[in-house]
């Protein structure tokens, strides 16, 4: 094996520090003098090194000013590394729909020659930091990105302005930061519970009550869908019949909505934020002596296939693409890697209700 130079040493060791972080992107590396006194070398070893990595396109040399780290994606190119590797960060992997999606992702991926690194934020910023420095430590060539608590300003955004000067693209999941501009591929949520809320309309419920988590833009979005249908319907909402959460507080959230059934005023249907959501309305409204459909009307979000405990009935729910989802994603991740420069388009997809087992008419 090859002993190398003094001076490819430190040029290699200054990569290494690139690679770890030591040193981001348009940052200035140490002067020649305090390389000579880490390294231990003459400032002729130094120089060396440094117009060896100018030459590779890993620094920058800038008259006046110093020597500066260039692009993550040069530094690789220098370094022959191309890695096919994805990364998908989101907030939940083992339950719910989620297997799905991932299981979407993968199968494009595994198509076209990339590999899948997985990781779970479990809506939680810390764990979301967490899990984008170890995408960044594993050196993958993109990332799809289901954003954590996207109703509150992230204080990870520092980390999304890096993935961008380092060019490592990334695609957003069910909705975006707004402050970092990304294709993002999402329903309308919007409009799919406002097509939900016009079902029940329609079926003559005025007493609609909507249980929508707020930490998530998604939700946000859902309970304008549901005030625009009373809108276009010209009838009015009654406040009580507005139930919202957090992550944090679904613990509390049962007995939330028994407070609701039992109230002055009980609403006849629900809105769900999704199945999972559902299924609790449906076991207050069990214990309180309630049917579905009979007593109470139910539409929920993602058409997950579960059924309610109790009767075993289908949900009325608004579709989610789940599996198709995530090849929505890769492909279109896979595009802003393959096609460097070129801007990738979001997928926004209309929403389309299942009219199951869980709603009828008002009365009947």
């Amino acid at each position: 094996m090859t002993k190398l130079a003094k001076y490819q040493i430190i040029q290699e060791e200054i990569k290494k520090q690139i690679q770890d972080g030591a040193y981001l992107v348009g940052e200035k590396i140490p002067a020649e003098s305090q390389l000579m006194t880490t390294f231990s070398v003459s400032r002729h070893t130094v120089r060396q090194a440094i117009s060896s990595l100018v030459n590779e396109g890993v620094l920058e040399k800038i008259q006046g000013s110093g020597t500066f780290v260039v692009e993550q994606r040069k530094i690789q190119a220098a370094m022959g590394k191309k890695s096919k590797t994805i990364g998908v960060i989101t907030t939940y992997l083992s339950d719910y729909i989620f297997p799905s999606i991932i299981r979407g992702i993968e199968e494009e991926l595994r198509e076209n020659g990339y590999s899948l690194l997985l990781a779970s934020t479990q809506n939680d910023t810390e764990k979301e930091r967490e899990s984008i420095e170890m995408m960044l430590r594993q050196q993958v060539d993109g990332l799809i990105i289901e954003p954590t608590r996207s109703s509150f300003f992230n204080p990870n955004l520092s980390y999304y302005l890096q993935l961008k000067l380092n060019q490592i693209p990334f695609v957003y999941l069910h909705t975006a930061y707004p402050e970092m501009d990304a294709p993002v591929v999402a329903m309308d949520d919007e409009a799919g519970t406002e097509l939900a809320t016009k079902h029940l309309l329609d079926l003559g419920h005025r007493e609609i009550a909507i249980v929508s988590k707020v930490d998530d833009i998604q939700g946000r979005n859902r309970l304008k869908g549901y005030f625009k249908a009373f809108e276009e319907a010209g009838d009015f909402v009654s406040s009580d019949h507005v139930l919202t959460y957090e992550t944090r507080t679904t613990d509390g959230l049962r007995s939330e909505i028994m407070q609701l059934l039992t109230a002055e005023n009980p609403p006849t249907a629900f809105v769900a934020y999704n199945d999972q959501v559902a299924l609790m309305i449906e076991e207050a409204a069990n214990e309180r002596g309630l049917l579905i459909p009979d007593d109470l009307s139910l539409v929920s979000h993602d058409a997950s296939g579960m059924r309610l405990n109790h009767n075993g009935k289908a949900l009325t729910s608004i579709v989610h693409p789940q599996e198709q989802m995530g090849k929505d994603a890769a492909r279109v991740l896979m595009n802003a890697i393959e096609q460097t420069g070129t801007k990738s388009d979001s997928i926004i997809y209309e929403p389309r209700l299942i009219i199951q087992e869980t709603t009828k008419k008002f009365g009947h």
